[in-house]
């Protein structure tokens, strides 16, 4: 086949592919599309897998197409349940196995897979982590008829989820090894009025010890702490983090970093492969959120289209999904000097990071204080004008 009657290829169906291709049919409704994923393709908003307890959701509930009605809606073809094993670029092929399928483009769309936590004893099976609509499937399934969980990770995943859970009738004990709630992303403030709210619902925190063994216990589990501390509970969640899967770029031969690096354009090292989303590193940036993923949908679709557009990231706040104690919180980038300013009144929280010179830089908001984000987002760079 000539590389240039073949299709736009895309490897993943979540946000980042199915953005992409929404954004692509708008702009050229008779290119041919193929999509792979690796799972049944049902369209999903994944930051709604860390609010389904609450609301009562099944994985079902949460699904919002199947691969079929999607495949239907935006003329394409998706092939479900199947794993690309191999890309050969120079060839402008990717292989199922031994099956060949040529591409004109390639989308690397596959996000991040799950750090696996490192923990002696042997209910390894009773460890859950929630990464996708099947994971959320099966950890609901695990969870039915419980009543503790252990989280394991205080970042923003296992906190949305202990505040998920607790509003679900859950008891919460949380682990993690770190000095504060949410340490990437808040300071001491602000991730205080968090751990405040989240305490009120009833859930335990045991912060700077590692959870190190995890064994059955007839019907529980038991689970030793690095400090000698032991917790009872029915099934564990790990949100220890995520990181860009990279095994085939790198075999692939495409340049790596923490993610895929791409240029502006999102295009990697080969210039007809590119790719966005979770997996994606752009001028040392990988930003595991939603903002920077549709910008980067709405321009590579303009790209892949034939108008070649570069990727602008604005004032793009992250929101943490802790209704008990709302967050909104606009990070400085690790490279800047400043220093934190802070007004608390309770769970009402307002840090502000400026520089020398007195330039915003960062803010953390909390409580009330969320409503302050569109006044201090005018103030912001753009992370990447």
């Amino acid at each position: 086949m000539n590389e240039n009657s073949a299709p736009i290829v895309v490897i993943g169906t979540g946000l980042a592919g199915y953005n992409l291709v929404k954004e692509l049919r708008k702009l050229a409704p008779q290119q041919d599309i193929l999509m792979i994923t690796a799972d049944d393709g049902r369209n999903y908003s994944k930051p709604m897998l860390s609010t389904g307890f609450g609301k009562n959701k099944t994985a079902d509930e949460l699904a919002m197409a199947s691969a079929a009605a999607m495949a239907e809606q935006l003329n394409i073809v998706i092939r479900t349940n199947t794993r690309v094993t191999h890309i050969d670029a120079a060839a402008h092929k990717v292989f199922v196995g031994e099956e060949p399928i040529d591409y004109s483009k390639l989308v690397l769309a596959w996000g991040a897979e799950v750090i696996r936590p490192r923990v002696e004893g042997d209910a390894g099976d009773r460890i859950y982590s929630i990464n996708d609509l099947e994971d959320y499937a099966r950890f609901r399934a695990a969870a039915d008829g419980k009543k503790r969980v252990l989280i394991m990770g205080a970042g923003l995943i296992g906190c949305e989820y202990a505040n998920d859970m607790a509003n679900g009738g859950f008891e919460i004990d949380v682990v993690a090894p770190c000095e504060q709630l949410l340490p990437s992303l808040l300071p001491p403030e602000a991730a205080n009025a968090v751990q405040h709210g989240l305490e009120g619902l009833g859930v335990r925190f045991h912060l700077g010890p590692l959870v190190s063994r995890i064994v059955h216990d007839g019907d529980e589990l038991s689970a030793t702490l690095s400090n000698g501390e032991t917790l009872k509970t029915d099934v564990v969640v790990s949100a220890i983090g995520l990181r860009p899967r990279l095994d085939l770029a790198i075999k692939a031969g495409l340049q790596v970093n923490h993610g895929i690096v791409v240029n502006r354009q999102l295009q990697t090292s080969e210039p007809d492969i590119y790719a966005l989303g979770d997996c994606a590193e752009v001028e040392g940036r990988v930003l595991l959120y939603v903002l920077p993923l549709m910008a980067s949908a709405r321009a590579l679709a303009k790209t892949l289209s034939g108008e070649a557009t570069e990727v602008s990231y604005g004032v793009m706040p992250v929101t943490v999904k802790t209704p008990v104690v709302p967050v909104v919180v606009s990070p400085p980038a690790l490279s800047v000097s400043g220093m934190w300013q802070t007004e608390c009144d309770g769970a009402d929280v307002q840090a502000e990071f400026r520089n020398e010179n007195g330039e915003l830089l960062g803010y953390a908001l909390t409580g009330a204080r969320v409503m302050n984000k569109v006044a201090l987002n005018k103030e912001l760079p753009a992370i990447l004008p």
